[in-house]
C-alpha cells in the first residue's frame, strides 16, 4: 500500500463586486465577503483583509491544539485564540509593505493543567 502524500494543496479565490471595496471570497464551495477598511473609502461591514487574515492564524492554532491534544491523549474540552495586532502606518519598517507593527496571539484551554497547556502551545509553535 502506497503512503498518503505529504503535499496538501489548497486554493482560494476573490474577486471585485458592484460594490467599491467589497470583494466576494470562495474556498471550494464556501463563500464570504471581505471588505476593505473605511480609512480607504470601503465599506468596512465585513471583516477586513486584516481581520480574516488573523482569524486564519487563530483557527489554525485552535485546530492545531485540538490535533496535538487527541495526539497526546490530553483531555481537552475547550480551545480558544486571541489575536491582537497593530498597525500603525507612520512607524512602518519598511517603505514598500505595510506590516503589522505587533502582534499578540493568546490561548486559552480547558481540561488540560497548566504543564499541558504549555506543552500543547509548544507544539503548536513547532509546526
Amino acid at each position: 500500500m502506497a503512503a498518503p502524500s505529504t503535499v496538501r494543496e489548497y486554493e482560494a479565490r476573490a474577486q471585485s463586486t458592484d460594490t467599491f471595496g467589497r470583494v466576494l471570497c470562495n474556498a471550494r464551495q464556501h463563500y464570504f465577503i471581505v471588505d476593505g477598511p473605511v480609512q480607504n473609502g470601503c465599506p468596512g461591514e465585513e471583516l477586513t483583509p486584516p481581520e480574516a487574515f488573523l482569524s486564519a492564524v487563530a483557527s489554525c492554532g485552535v485546530e492545531l491544539l485540538q490535533v496535538i491534544a487527541r495526539e497526546q491523549g490530553i483531555p481537552v474540552r475547550r480551545i480558544g485564540a486571541r489575536m491582537l495586532a497593530m498597525v500603525d502606518r507612520g512607524q512602518q519598517q519598511r517603505s514598500d509593505v505595510t506590516l503589522f507593527n505587533s502582534v499578540r496571539m493568546e490561548f486559552e484551554l480547558s481540561g488540560a493543567d497548566g504543564a499541558q497547556a504549555a506543552a500543547l502551545v509548544e507544539g503548536f509553535k513547532r509546526r
